[in-house]
């Protein structure tokens, strides 16, 4: 049996100490065909308690009249494309930013050889592509152009972004069922994966029958979601900024949720970022970029429960 390397690093802040195993079988390669049929797992932190439920829907348990849940509103574009060098060599590419117009810039990874300043890549639908500059670490600055909006072909050609270790291509039905069911604003490239669980009928009865006051706010999943950490040291990390809107409206309920001390409760971790950034500006509406790192002894201000 292997045993780690002594560090001088806090057990909290040492990378080696968040390495699991992950075996490939039980990985979910699909997903249920009912979104509330995943299974839950619910903490109780104040009395170090741990609950087992077969079914996702059990979570109305949980809540009670005057809970705030936040849902992050993000739709993931289809950013993945195939293509190909003039060689014909094949390449695939994975877009940072959803593109428009008829000439766009922005960084990708791009997997292929011999990738190069200057190589120009083509697509279906006569999108092209050409190399600005190298990044690093499989990173480039392209330029794609087009002679019809790129938007439009973009969502015709693209496929969905799945995470690293869905080993299978993508498929039509991804773009569905890699979206939440709120999903509305497109500009993520990986999904805010914690609201997969919920369905319209699931949304309806927390605010219906519980009382649950439903919030939205926008984070663009970014490439941060991809990148590894390869600094021991995690507090040495540079984690990548993401795309945040919050409204005032939004803003305003809050304030009166923790004026009130309700709960509030945020769906996943990018709303967790985004609550706790609009915190430390001073809890006011925004758009722009967030770069807060959140990691062991962290204050938390706004939110006091997550899924």
């Amino acid at each position: 049996m292997a045993t780690k390397e002594k560090s001088d690093i806090p057990p909290q802040f040492d990378l080696e100490n968040y390495d699991y195993n992950i075996p490939q079988s039980l990985i979910a390669y699909y997903p249920p065909k009912i979104r509330t049929a995943s299974k839950l797992l619910v903490i109780n932190r104040a009395k170090k308690e741990l609950y087992f439920h077969e079914k996702f829907e059990e979570i109305l348990k949980y809540f009670k009249k005057g809970d705030v849940l936040v849902l992050n509103n993000s739709k993931v574009f289809p950013a993945r494309l195939k293509g190909k060098k003039k060689t014909g060599g094949e390449v695939e590419v994975l877009l940072f930013k959803k593109p428009k117009g008829l000439k766009f810039q922005t960084e990708c990874l791009i997997k292929g050889k011999n990738i190069r300043k200057g190589l120009i890549l083509e697509f279906e639908r006569g999108i092209e592509a050409e190399v600005i500059e190298e990044i690093g670490n499989g990173r480039f600055l392209i330029e794609l152009r087009a002679d019809n909006p790129l938007e439009e072909l973009i969502s015709l050609i693209g496929k969905a972004p799945l995470p690293p270790y869905i080993k299978r291509e993508p498929t039509n039905l991804d773009l569905l069922r890699y979206q939440t069911v709120y999903a509305e604003k497109e500009g993520s490239i990986a999904a805010p994966t914690a609201g997969f669980h919920f369905t319209k009928e699931l949304l309806s009865q927390l605010q219906e029958e519980k009382g649950v006051e439903i919030l939205f706010i926008t984070l663009h999943v970014g490439y941060g979601t991809f990148s590894p950490i390869k600094v021991r040291d995690i507090r040495k990390h540079k984690i990548e900024e993401e795309y945040i809107e919050v409204e005032e409206k939004v803003v305003e309920k809050l304030k009166q949720a923790l004026k009130e001390n309700r709960r509030i409760i945020a769906v996943g971790t990018t709303v967790v970022r985004t609550l706790e950034f609009l915190s430390r500006i001073g809890l006011k509406p925004y758009k722009g970029l967030c770069g807060l790192y959140i990691y062991p002894g962290f204050e938390f201000k706004i939110v006091s429960g997550m899924i």
